[in-house]
């Protein structure tokens, strides 16, 4: 199993934070790789089992099934159900913490999957630099200078 762990500090309070990413069909109100999505079925998009269809820049589409959700503990876990890359058995979470120093937010997205052993290298490396890393980049990009 392959296992990608990205995290980061975000100036900005945990709060203003989650209010930006809580909402699973928000993907391409905050993620600059994301560009359409939808909520399956019309459901509710904090339901636990709800599924997000959307699609990349790069016109490839995917189906995420939420997995746990939680205001309170700033917390969105989700499996890929669909994905032109090859793997399998996806989970991931992203999670928010507080830091009280400087009233910022820590905030960790990791995923475990499978994948054949010589793809899952490459493909860990691209979730978390492309689509991880690319997501923090753009929150930290949009609080800054928001103190």
């Amino acid at each position: 199993m392959a296992k990608v762990t990205i995290s980061s500090v975000i100036d900005a309070p945990v709060e203003q934070v989650w209010a930006r990413i809580r909402d699973f069909n928000g993907l391409p109100s905050w993620h600059p790789r994301m560009v359409e999505s939808h909520i399956e079925d019309g459901k509710d998009p904090a339901a636990i089992g709800c599924v997000r269809n959307f699609q990349l820049v790069s016109g490839a589409r995917l189906r995420e099934k939420l997995l746990d959700f939680s205001d309170e503990n700033f917390l969105v876990s989700y499996s890929i159900l669909e994905t032109p890359q090859p793997l399998t058995n996806h989970k991931a979470t992203l999670q928010l913490r507080r830091v009280t120093d400087g009233n910022r937010t820590y905030a960790e997205w990791s995923a475990s999957f499978d994948a054949a052993p010589e793809e899952a290298d490459k493909l860990a490396e691209g979730m978390g630099a492309n689509v991880f890393q690319g997501g923090f980049n753009a929150l930290k990009s949009h609080f800054a200078g928001q103190g």
